[in-house]
């Protein structure tokens, strides 16, 4: 007679549970980053160009708190984004450990280079890359913390 298998197990002993309270804090941070960036670029910064009627530039919309904010809405943004990913690091979350360290390094050090590549790329009028025409110069910042954070998960690299 034959040893009855093991059943399927949603949590590995040796690895510890799939969604753990710093994986869920971590979604959320990269979710909130993407959404207030959306948020300010879709809903509130003033549109290129000019009424045609009044010749005056588009003013912005939305609430008056991100309008005063203005380009640091970005750093906002992309500043909960990049801290979601470095939570992400850690050991208690699936990215944090086993294939998920390498999956998470190559990934936020390829995406970097792809932003400042683009950036290069597009550089001479970047007028209709969204994200890209507000920033300028900035973007080099954004590679290289995609960059940085990829390190993060170098460090976790056994």
């Amino acid at each position: 007679m034959s040893k009855p298998k093991p059943k399927e197990q949603f949590v590995d002993p040796e690895r510890g549970p799939l969604v753990t309270p710093r994986f869920v804090v971590a979604l959320v941070l990269m979710i909130a980053g993407i959404a207030w960036i959306a948020y300010y670029y879709i809903g509130v910064r003033a549109p290129d160009g000019f009424d045609e009627k009044t010749l005056e530039r588009f003013s912005a919309t939305g609430p008056q708190f991100m309008q005063d904010l203005g380009e640091w809405n970005y750093f906002i943004g992309f500043a909960a984004f990049f801290l979601g990913l470095a939570i992400s690091a850690h050991p208690s979350t699936p990215l944090g450990r086993g294939r998920g360290v390498v999956v998470g390094m190559l990934t936020c050090f390829l995406v970097g280079l792809l932003w400042i590549c683009v950036f290069y790329v597009i550089s001479d009028d970047p007028g209709d890359v969204p994200i890209f025409n507000d920033l300028g110069q900035k973007n080099l910042i954004v590679g290289i913390g995609f960059m940085a954070v990829g390190f993060t998960f170098a460090t976790r690299w056994e």
